[in-house]
């Protein structure tokens, strides 16, 4: 059975076919771009957080090797289980988010670390100042959300400095003399 369309419907395919992605939203367009923003520079962040926490994770080291393997197994699968709401959230306000390693790269905030070796207590130090860095900015991104009525990423973005919190104060009391 053939479908015989319209030039009107050929049309119209072709458009969709053609369209930028634009997911319908009542927030401004100046608001989606920059919650849009500074959310994909979270993501990138979280993203460049993840593959650091795993570095650590599979580097670790030492007399405590077994807490602190488990901790950052599963702060590595927290921070993992972030970048999917972030990015889809962007996606539901209408804004793009990150497509490659490369995009992540040239926009992450959280500085690598490729050293041959890091001690123990400098592993966990480092990533507890990260995850000091993610909390401030997940509160500069609440504080725009919020003063542009995003109340569902607020809300989202709540959570996530909760979780941050936690990574903080379990590194610092897993690290400290």
């Amino acid at each position: 059975m053939s479908t015989i369309l319209n030039e009107s419907q050929i049309e119209d395919a072709k458009q969709h076919l053609t369209r930028p992605l634009a997911t319908p939203t009542d927030l401004s367009v100046d608001a989606t771009k920059e919650i849009s923003g500074a959310l994909t520079a979270i993501l990138a962040d979280v993203f460049a957080m993840y593959i650091k926490t795993k570095n650590f994770h599979w580097h670790m080291s030492g007399a405590h090797f077994r807490d602190y393997h488990l901790m950052l197994d599963e702060q590595s699968a927290q921070l993992f289980a972030m970048t999917d709401d972030i990015a889809e959230r962007v996606r539901k306000i209408g804004g793009k988010t990150l497509r490659s390693i490369g995009e992540i790269s040239r926009m992450q905030r959280i500085l690598d670390n490729d050293a041959e070796y890091v001690e123990p207590a400098d592993m966990l130090a480092e990533l507890c100042e990260d995850n000091k860095q993610l909390a401030a900015e997940l509160r500069a991104a609440h504080t725009l959300c919020d003063d542009c009525g995003d109340y569902s990423s607020v809300s989202m973005i709540d959570d996530w400095i909760d979780q941050t919190e936690r990574r903080v104060w379990f590194l610092y009391e897993s690290y400290r003399h």
